[in-house]
């Protein structure tokens, strides 16, 4: 199948994307930006070649035989590839290393890719395309995660007995016990649907090989790093021989945060053509290629006392991954293991299975791991409250676990604003006075959560920091950054670059941050689990204070004073108790630099040691925590079905805001997330395989006449690691939002949502059988 009809589709990628006020403009076939902003489309390089994916047709099926004959002789075509050119299996986790940048023996879901080609233009790739000729031996394929778990199910991977991608079985306390002595059961199922990440640029990548050998890579993603050394792996290269460039991100989301097949096959046919070639998947193939969230199937039961004592929680879940593994291991571990937070639990009991099925492979999105299971307990929480006659916020006061302390399977809560958030939002939505008393059809609803500001374990073990730093202050008063850090527009340069100017005293403009070039700047992971903040921003303060201390000294001795008395502020040095020695910090970068020669200061960070003593008990672990509140306010029609969400009032417990308008952005932006995943977005695929809707037009996603009211409300509650006190802000306040959402639902119209998405039809039968059971018992009245 084609990747990309021919005609095209609208204007390019690259006229959509561009932020306002800039403009680029290409100097010496490179491309050069008037303002900030160039991202991978925006790149064209001489000579270069466009490349093209063919992708299978079929869900499941063995590959017999392939013919590139006639496409390899098209004119304009320059190379050909298969799974044969490139077989080094690959996956962003070390232990699950399951995929190929092209099918080998098979494929696993529609869409996979099993061809490349390079050619002068994508017209004559897509031509080129449909000459490759492919016979398939098809095979059953599976799509229901319970129908792929029966044991006469065929396995998907060859290498594996049974379609288990992972089985996590963790008890901590007695659980069995808790629920002996329970008051009150809650005992239901639950359900989360497929969504995906419909950032705004698809995925581009460009390689060219240089005529040092040195293999140059820019590509949209989120993972520079790691993305270097899967190339490096897959291509059997020198890792230093490889330079990957992350320009700027139209928006990831989790969705860039694996290597892709374009990454490597673009490498790939570099080498071949010794010609630059880049590739730009459309819209389709972003479907295709997917990494979203993991549709759930979730028993849980909870027990409690009749006042409102948490007990114990018992979830069974069953995770549908998709084709391969990506981030699924630690996945399933989320599933469970962030359970264990906001609320105090006396026993916890998950267990939590990942599928593979013939559909695309499923992976980190935003709050990865934790939504789904989040949704569960939440609206479970509000049935209890229900059944206990509890309002539902002092529930979640009773429950809620103190700050400075540890949860019951390991994890280290430093600060905790959980108690300020559900006040901050029961206030800002005047909770006590209007839930339950507004018009039928209108309610109120609330959940909470916790969620990572990074994880402790790195992706592959080692013992190096997951955050390094290095500045050099030039003598014309300009500090240079060199940070791996990934910023995919959630801010992150910004904030390097705030406090890189608040620990020297510079003006903003003093401060040039150069970020993701793998032969220029020291290893960051990557932007994922809400990391950046917390980990780079603690690399950036030790870099500074490094530098500081250089710039001190040198300045005590030039005025033969003590380096305590040294103040950098505004722009300028002075000394506190003879403020008429003053100097521009220009001069003292220089009166430094005499002294000390080029100045330039590292900096890095690692977390501590964290998490449990037991198998993946690293898993969850974080520096720190953040926490959220939302309520959200709806209105149900009852004649259509049709759910509008009027508000969500969203308050977050983010440490320090640094930058209170970043911040307030993040929040709002998962918050419209959740609620487009409660009310519209679903991510498919039909009895073939086929995605039911893979366009923008056929998935829909709020326009903003659609986003609800936002009031996002900053909680800060100091946290004593985070830098300045901060923590994460990127992640956490999607959690509340689904469940915040089902509870309002069941005050507005007193049914209870418990399997997504909530469409107009779900609802409209939950409505009906609620009438039928209203019917019912008044006839047996």
């Amino acid at each position: 199948m084609a990747a990309r009809d021919r005609h095209g589709s609208g204007p390019p990628f690259g006229d959509v994307f561009k932020v306002v006020g800039t403009s680029a403009r290409k100097v010496d076939g490179m491309a050069k930006a008037t303002g900030e902003a160039v991202f991978t489309d925006d790149i064209t390089l001489p000579g270069m070649l466009h490349a093209k994916t063919l992708r299978s047709p079929h869900a499941h099926a063995r590959i017999v035989a392939i013919d590139t004959t006639r496409a390899a002789a098209l004119p304009g075509v320059r190379a050909v590839i298969t799974g044969r050119d490139l077989p080094g299996r690959f996956g962003v986790l070390p232990w699950t290393q399951d995929e190929t940048a092209l099918a080998l023996e098979k494929v696993r879901f529609v869409g996979e890719p099993v061809a490349a080609v390079a050619a002068v233009d994508e017209d004559t790739a897509i031509d080129a395309l449909e000459l490759i000729r492919i016979e398939y031996e098809l095979l059953t394929p599976h799509f229901d995660p319970l129908d792929a778990l029966r044991d006469d199910a065929a396995p998907i991977h060859d290498t594996r007995e049974r379609n288990v991608s992972k089985n996590v079985l963790l008890e901590f306390g007695d659980v069995n016990a808790e629920f002996a002595r329970a008051d009150v059961v809650i005992d239901e199922h639950y359900s989360f649907h497929g969504t995906t990440h419909a950032a705004i640029e698809p995925h581009c990548a460009l390689a060219r090989l240089g005529a040092d050998g040195v293999l140059t890579l820019y590509s949209s993603t989120q993972i520079t790093h790691y993305v270097q050394r899967t190339v490096a792996k897959v291509l059997e290269l020198p890792e230093h021989l490889v330079r990957v460039i992350q320009p700027c991100v139209g928006g990831g989301f989790g969705g860039k945060s694996d290597p892709f097949s374009l990454e490597l096959c673009v490498c790939k046919l570099a080498c071949i053509t010794g010609r630059p070639v880049k590739m730009l998947y459309d819209r389709e193939e972003v479907f295709y290629t997917h990494r979203g969230r993991h549709p759930m199937q979730m028993h849980f039961r909870t027990a409690a006392t009749r006042e409102g004592k948490l007990l114990a929680l018992d979830a069974r879940t069953v995770l549908d991954g998709g084709a391969y593994s990506s981030f699924g291991l630690v996945t399933t571990y989320y599933s469970g293991q962030l359970l264990a937070g906001p609320y105090a639990l006396d026993a916890l009991r998950f267990d939590s299975t990942r599928v593979f099925t013939n559909k695309p492979p499923c992976g980190p999105k935003r709050g990865h791991g934790a939504v789904q299971p989040r949704f569960a307990f939440e609206v479970q929480l509000d049935e209890l409250a229900t059944r206990l006659d509890l309002d539902p916020i002092e529930l979640r006061r009773r429950g809620a676990l103190p700050a400075y302390t540890e949860t019951l399977n390991g994890q280290r809560i430093t600060s905790n604003g959980l108690l300020a958030c559900l006040t901050a939002v029961e206030r800002a939505s005047e909770w006590r006075v209007r839930r339950g008393r507004l018009p039928f059809g209108v309610g109120l609803g609330v959940a909470a959560s916790m969620y990572i500001s990074g994880t402790n374990y790195p992706v592959y073990p080692n013992e190096m920091p997951q955050a390094g730093i290095v500045l050099e202050a030039n003598r014309s008063g300009l500090v240079t950054v060199l940070t791996g850090s990934n910023d995919i527009g959630q801010g992150a340069s910004t904030i390097v670059r705030m406090l890189v100017a608040e620990e020297l005293g510079l003006a903003l403009d003093q401060v040039r941050v150069v970020a993701a070039d793998t032969d220029l700047c020291p290893v960051d992971l990557g932007a994922y689990s809400s990391r950046v903040t917390f980990m780079v921003g603690n690399a950036a303060i030790d870099a500074c204070r490094k530098l500081r201390a250089k710039l001190t000294s040198a300045l005590a001795a030039h005025w033969e004073t003590f380096e305590g008395d040294i103040v950098l502020s505004e722009g300028e040095a002075f000394d506190r108790k003879e403020p008429t020695r003053r100097l521009s910090l220009k001069e003292a970068i220089a009166i430094a630099e005499a002294k000390y020669d080029t100045l330039a200061t590292a900096g890095s960070y690692n977390t501590p040691k964290l998490g449990g003593a037991y198998r993946g008990g690293t898993i969850g672990a974080s520096p720190s925590y953040s926490f959220t509140a939302h309520v959200a306010e709806v209105r149900v029609d009852d004649e259509t079905g049709r759910i509008t969400c009027e508000h969500l009032y969203v308050a977050h417990d983010c440490g320090r805001a640094l930058n209170p308008m970043l911040v307030a952005g993040q929040m709002d932006g998962s918050a419209y997330m959740g609620a487009a995943e409660a009310l519209m977005e679903d991510h498919d695929v039909d009895e073939r395989g086929l995605h039911r809707g893979p366009s923008l037009l056929d998935y829909p996603i709020p326009t903003a006449l659609d986003v609800p009211g936002l009031s996002s409300l900053i909680v800060e509650s100091i946290d004593p690691e985070g830098p300045y006190g901060a923590k994460e802000a990127g992640e956490g306040p999607l959690h509340p939002a689904v469940p915040a959402i089902a509870n309002a639902v069941y005050d507005a119209v007193g049914v209870r949502l418990r399997h997504l998405p909530f469409t107009p039809a779900r609802v409209l039968a939950e409505l009906e059988q609620q009438r039928a059971a209203l019917e019912g018992r008044r006839a047996r009245c």
